[in-house]
């Protein structure tokens, strides 16, 4: 009985309307924090995982020696690739794709690389408009390495005591 009055009583004086308004007036007070995405950007941690890129030796000769270990570990299948052999008796690709649309971005790839040639760099604004845009072909990736060596090593040299 004096449950069903509490409840009554809760109930005309409005005490979930007291209480959202209690917690809307702590934060009325609270300071705000608003960063203009395009010019500012939040701290990202060393480990995150953005968009794939693919690189070079210092030489200029690209990293990936077509072992396959990364199509073999990605647990989405998003990574596609064929080889060939050169002139010279190595193994090199002839077609290296990543379906951004199938990866899930886990790293697995760039863990089983034993030369250090796929990596995940910290691009995470992209974006494309049409299902073939979310495919990135070897050139693109080879592009994306190209362009972002030096912010891929200083991640890497981060990364590195976490390893």
């Amino acid at each position: 009985m004096i449950n069903k009055v509490k409840k009554l009583v809760n109930d005309f004086s409005l005490g979930e309307l007291r209480t959202g308004l209690k917690v809307t007036s702590k934060e009325l007070v609270n300071k705000k924090i608003t960063v203009q995405f395009p010019e500012e950007r939040t701290p990202i941690s060393p480990r995150f995982r953005g968009l794939h890129a693919l690189r070079r030796y210092p030489n200029g000769e690209e990293r990936c020696i077509a072992c396959k270990l990364c199509e073999a570990v990605c647990p989405a299948n998003a990574i596609t690739i064929d080889s060939e052999m050169r002139e010279d008796g190595t193994r090199r690709t002839t077609q290296y794709d990543i379906d951004l649309f199938k990866c899930i971005f886990c790293g697995f790839c760039e863990e089983a690389c034993p030369v250090d040639a796929i990596v995940e760099t910290h691009i995470f604004d992209y974006a494309f408009e049409s299902r073939e845009g979310s495919i990135i072909d070897k050139k693109s990736l080879l592009a994306i390495g190209d362009e972002n060596e030096e912010a891929i090593n200083k991640a890497r040299l981060e990364d590195s005591k976490y390893r």
